[in-house]
């Protein structure tokens, strides 16, 4: 039998309704492990009454520092100024990790961490993990917060044995291997569990290009993968404007993962599919 464990995730809970519904139908359903929820924008709340309510729900912080979308921006929890670096001239998060690494005070940055954490315990969310929007805190200006919050916490963080085998790294710009190295042990060292990949959405595809998700995770390789996907529920006024252009990704993985066949062969899989609770009970159990 298979030692590999998958994580199918949910990334960008709370950013908009769609996701939050995606999110909670999926779960219940069975069809995705767990998810982690945008403190700072605008359907937070709605998530975190649900997941309050309902502890079945695998919920994790997804530590945000970057407001992506053209239409639809959102500030930092800790309305911090200019000075923070955390914002732009509009007072929005910036729109790519680079400016936020060129213009973030590292200080500001675990401080705004914090605030996130904080307000999901304080709304009744059983923080599972912590993960990053964009991969930001990956960054090497402050990962060593990020790692250290975890331990802090008492939850796991998500990190990859190696940087490319994280695959939004792409969001980071350079960083070298020396850099991320320190990251890992550091992390190895408190008993974190540490990723041996992390597969993410291709936001390129073009609409109606199919897309094998099975053989997506099946290629990831063996040990503990996390699958960092997008799933968002069609509805007027939403997702269809907030991203025009790619959309149809996030809807695509909704309506897959929904179906009977998505279910039935998660279960029947050789590898396990797991959530981050699990994770997390597993080393406060031992640490």
């Amino acid at each position: 039998m298979s030692r590999t464990r998958i994580v199918v995730h949910a990334d960008d809970v709370g950013m908009c309704h769609g996701a939050n519904r995606a999110f909670v139908e999926l779960s219940r359903l069975g069809a995705i492990g767990s998810g982690s929820v945008m403190v700072p924008c605008p359907w937070f709340a709605d998530l975190a009454e649900v997941a309050g309510s309902d502890e079945s729900l695998d919920v994790g912080v997804h530590l945000t520092l970057n407001s992506e979308q053209a239409g639809y921006r959102w500030g930092p929890v800790t309305r911090a100024g200019r000075s923070s670096g955390l914002v732009d001239d509009s007072g929005f998060l910036w729109r790519t990790v680079s400016e936020t690494r060129q213009h973030a005070h590292p200080d500001a940055v675990e401080e705004e961490w914090r605030a996130q954490i904080d307000r999901a315990l304080r709304a009744g969310v059983d923080v599972t993990h912590l993960d990053a929007h964009m991969g930001s805190a990956l960054a090497p200006e402050w990962c060593d917060r990020y790692v250290n919050l975890g331990i802090e916490y008492r939850v796991p963080v998500l990190i990859t044995r190696t940087l490319m085998a994280y695959d939004p790294h792409n969001h980071l710009g350079w960083v070298s291997d020396a850099d991320f190295d320190r990251f890992v042990r550091r992390a190895r060292e408190a008993g974190l569990p540490v990723f041996d990949r992390v597969l993410e959405t291709d936001f390129s595809r073009p609409r109606g290009a199919p897309v094998d998700y099975r053989a997506k995770l099946l290629a990831g390789g063996e040990g503990l993968l996390f699958c960092a996907f997008h799933p968002c529920r069609p509805g007027p006024g939403e997702i269809e404007f907030i991203e025009p252009h790619a959309h149809h990704v996030r809807v695509d993985e909704y309506e897959l993962f929904g179906t009977p066949e998505w279910i039935e062969w998660l279960g029947s899989a050789t590898f396990r599919s797991i959530g981050m609770r699990e994770l997390r009970d597993e080393w406060r159990a031992t640490h």
